[in-house]
């Protein structure tokens, strides 16, 4: 097997092209495969097919295959992390905004009625004991 350092030395066209599928289809090794492969054979990826792919650092046979699957794995690891991060920062937010909410309408003060003028809880107990 081929060190970690073999796919951490990958161009970024390549791992451009890795990102460009895997946001197509968001599955890991070895299935992202099969999308890349569709994508070359389609040129889907900026017109480019399996030799211009092979000319970036994307290899399809045999011998290229673990390589790839080692960078296919380091990006599925950055992508699936940088989701977690995003979505942990989506929902940190909704609650924050949701706190400022409740604060202010506990301190918000109260509106008057929409007649123009308020009637005190004095008032209506005058009332209530004039009648």
């Amino acid at each position: 097997m081929l060190s970690a350092g073999t796919a951490a030395c990958s161009s970024p066209e390549a791992e451009a092209f890795v990102r460009f599928c895997y946001q197509r289809r968001r599955v890991g090794w070895p299935e992202l495969y099969d999308e890349m492969c569709a994508v070359a054979t389609r040129g889907l990826y900026r017109g480019m097919g399996h030799e211009a792919l092979s000319e970036i650092g994307v290899g399809f046979s045999l011998f290229e295959t673990p390589r790839l699957a080692q960078l296919v794995t380091r990006i599925v690891t950055e992508e699936q992390a940088a989701r977690r991060a995003a979505r942990a920062a989506m929902i940190e937010a909704s609650e924050a905004a949701r706190a400022v909410e409740a604060v202010e309408a506990v301190t918000a003060p109260a509106e008057a009625p929409e007649s123009g003028f308020s009637v005190g809880v004095g008032t209506v107990l005058q009332a209530a004991s004039a009648a």
